[in-house]
């Protein structure tokens, strides 16, 4: 039988001397190998103390922003929700009744906003499609949970807090605090 390619090597099937058979060269080569990892500097990240840099085109959690008076951003066009390869945004578009003026920025807004981050792939695209810079992917991991209803995040969970009125809820988002 011929062999592919040419790399194939012989088997030495010669018994092993006394000291190949204790092994103890083997043995002090791994205890080497041991003792020049331990002055290298360690790879291990300890979470709650210290945390990692984030790379900076880094993509997560969703967050729906507002302007500088506090009204949403969101016109509910759709455009991020047809951008979206995954099919991971819903939403419903609604008018605005008189008196709404501070709450929403344009006459339609989102009713129904939802993002199933189960579904999501992270690409950006939904950022990069929005044409008010309603909605962007910031620096901070998706939660863990134990339902899968847990990770359909709406509107309410999404929109960040009122500078105006919840300052200090923004600062905390925002990790100032």
């Amino acid at each position: 039988m011929q062999a592919l390619t040419n790399r194939a090597k012989s088997v030495d099937r010669k018994p092993m001397t006394f000291l190949e058979s204790i092994y103890l060269w083997n043995i002090f080569k791994g205890m080497l190998i041991t003792f020049r990892h331990i002055f290298k500097k360690q790879p291990t990240i300890h979470y709650p103390e210290q945390k990692r840099p984030f790379s900076p085109v880094f993509r997560g959690l969703h967050v729906l922003n507002r302007d500088e008076e506090g009204r949403e951003r969101c016109t509910a066009c759709g455009l991020c929700a047809v951008a979206c390869p995954a099919e991971a945004i819903t939403m419903e578009a609604a008018e605005r009744v008189p008196g709404e003026e501070n709450l929403y920025r344009e006459e339609k807004y989102a009713a129904r906003y939802e993002i199933n981050m189960l579904r999501c792939i992270f690409c950006g695209l939904c950022e990069e499609a929005c044409p008010k810079d309603a909605i962007y992917l910031s620096e901070t991991f998706a939660p863990a949970n134990f339902t899968r209803t847990g990770f359909i995040y709406g509107k309410t969970d999404l929109l960040i807090p009122n500078p105006k009125t919840e300052a200090a809820d923004l600062a905390k988002a925002k990790g100032e605090l």
